[in-house]
């Protein structure tokens, strides 16, 4: 697929809906900050279009504008697409493993809490950048739709718990939208600290109220912790749907042999 140049954006940005929570909010980030890209299967009057931010994809279109071997630069990417996709995603990759995802909207308001002594809950600022790249590798992904820990420490969309001077939660709005603000929040593993995460997101979501927008919550049916703490925030189930997980591309010469 070709990267698409900005100033092409305005023809194509029609084929994605606007004012939608959870995903749906993805292209509106994209737009906003900048800290994605789009792809096409041609710049004049293109039939397959993607749009890509941290490890996620959306695709819309024509499947058969697209050969395999044109998907193979979202290798290790989730990717979202209507069920005409399938057997194109199939061919591309070696790994496709569905997962079923549930889209929460904030419902009901949910009592701040106290925090206890040396932890403190605040805004992050763009000197918070170091502190974030102490996070243990796994919870890296809390940053990647910003471009990484400094872009998301100098954004002011990010909150974090402190306990003293090492960061244990940070919540953030993860894809920013026109109408909604996708949620998402990660708590080093110390099981002395995991319900401080709730006090980071009910400080997030005041702020994303402050600014006139709904909190959204997104996370995998088979994710325990992150539905109940999502419940326990006040979020309300909306919608379900799929995305595919996809590992590394086909090879070349197999693709060349089917």
């Amino acid at each position: 697929m070709i990267n698409l140049p900005s100033h092409r954006l305005p023809a194509i940005v029609r084929w994605f809906p606007t004012g939608a929570p959870g995903s749906g909010a993805l292209t509106e980030h994209v737009l906003t900050t900048e800290a994605g890209r789009w792809w096409v299967d041609r710049v004049i009057q293109p039939r397959a279009i993607a749009v890509e931010c941290g490890d996620h994809v959306l695709l819309r279109g024509e499947p058969g504008a697209l050969t395999p071997g044109e998907l193979a630069v979202f290798a290790d990417h989730s990717v979202e697409a209507s069920g005409r996709f399938l057997p194109l995603i199939g061919a591309a990759f070696q790994r496709v493993v569905p997962w079923q995802r549930v889209v929460y909207v904030k419902r009901s308001q949910v009592p701040a809490a106290r925090p206890p002594r040396g932890v403190t809950v605040r805004r992050l600022t763009a000197r918070d950048a170091r502190a974030l790249t102490t996070l243990p590798p796994a919870m890296g992904w809390i940053h990647r739709t910003w471009g990484g820990p400094d872009a998301l420490a100098r954004s002011g969309y990010a909150w974090a718990v402190f306990d003293g001077d090492r960061i244990v939660a940070v919540a953030c709005t993860y894809f920013l939208g026109t109408a909604y603000e996708d949620v998402a929040c990660v708590t080093v593993p110390d099981p002395r600290v995991q319900y401080l995460a709730l006090d980071c997101v009910n400080a997030l979501c005041s702020d994303i109220a402050a600014r006139g927008h709904t909190p959204s919550w997104t996370c995998s049916t088979s994710n325990r912790p992150g539905r109940l703490l999502a419940w326990t925030a006040g979020f309300r189930p909306e919608r379900e749907y799929a995305h595919y997980a996809v590992g590394a591309p086909v090879p070349a010469g197999r693709l060349s042999a089917s």
